[in-house]
């Protein structure tokens, strides 16, 4: 992948734009969400929060991301 090239990803079902392959908690940070309040589905399998850094987001990749709420 050269320097600039983006590749396309699909983020709870919308089309998203991301610089390259990056792993699940590099994908956290370029879309600014907070890592510690979030669950990650990649490619329809739950990723576990100790296997975001070898989990790669690659071009056409599904991610679903859900948000924990406090409140009760």
């Amino acid at each position: 992948m050269t320097p600039g090239q983006t590749i396309q990803i699909f983020v709870n079902g919308q089309p998203a734009n991301a610089p390259g392959a990056l792993s699940v908690r590099e994908l956290l940070a370029f879309l600014k969400i907070d890592a510690s309040r979030v669950a990650v589905e990649l490619n329809r399998a739950i990723v576990h929060k100790q296997d975001w850094e070898q989990a790669m987001v690659k071009e056409g990749a599904q991610v679903e991301i859900v948000w924990f709420v406090g409140g009760g």
